[in-house]
């Protein structure tokens, strides 16, 4: 399990949420502004401590509105004679099929929607294995938390297509894992999914 935020990025993302709430709830107007300033604060912490420009953080970093809750993101475990798919990246790097759980989706039909558009295959979900905060697991933390659902499937049909998110998808065995994208599949949440393939008493991880 990776190390909890740095201290600096957990009191940056602590100012966004208060500063956006404010922003939502408030009725005044100067308090919003003063909300405003606290927000800005947080994307100055994050560009000082990151390197990157101010513009860039705030796209990142200040553009939602309302209540700020968790992202969700969902990858799917599949399996065939013992082997787990995975896609490859355009970067080369390798990652369970998977994305941001997008509006009007359930995290079932979300994740079949992402197999089918990374792998080209069609998809039962079976079951859930993990619900992991993403910060806790994968490197490269982020400012906000995002919640990684891992969900066990079964191939129902199709083939792989390119398309322009993956280049190639591919069966792999425990001990011949490419390298992977580790933002998004770590070797410990595949490991975690062949214990989960491999036992149909599981116990669900979650954070």
């Amino acid at each position: 399990m990776k190390n909890s935020d740095p201290k600096w990025l957990a009191w940056a993302k602590e100012l966004q949420f208060i500063a956006q709430a404010g922003i939502t709830y408030s009725k005044d107007p100067f308090d919003v502004e003063r909300f405003e300033r606290l927000r800005e604060i947080s994307a100055e912490v994050m560009s000082y401590h990151c390197d990157e420009p101010i513009e860039k953080v705030r796209n990142l970093f200040c553009n939602e509105t309302g209540f700020q809750t968790p992202k969700m993101d969902t990858r799917a475990a599949v399996f065939e004679d013992g082997k787990i798919l995975l896609v490859k990246e355009r970067d080369g790097t390798w990652a369970l099929p998977g994305g941001w759980v997008d509006v009007m989706e359930t995290v079932k039909s979300n994740t079949i929607k992402e197999v089918k558009e990374e792998a080209g295959i069609d998809v039962e979900p079976l079951r859930v294995i993990a619900l992991h905060d993403k910060n806790k697991h994968n490197p490269l933390p982020h400012p906000y938390n995002i919640c990684k659902v891992f969900v066990l499937c079964r191939k129902i049909g199709g083939e792989f297509v390119k398309n322009i998110e993956t280049s190639e998808s591919r069966y792999f065995a425990l001990n011949e894992l490419p390298p992977l994208c580790e933002e998004k599949t770590t070797r410990e949440q595949v490991k975690m999914c062949f214990r989960a393939y491999e036992n149909d008493n599981f116990i669900v991880e979650f954070d």
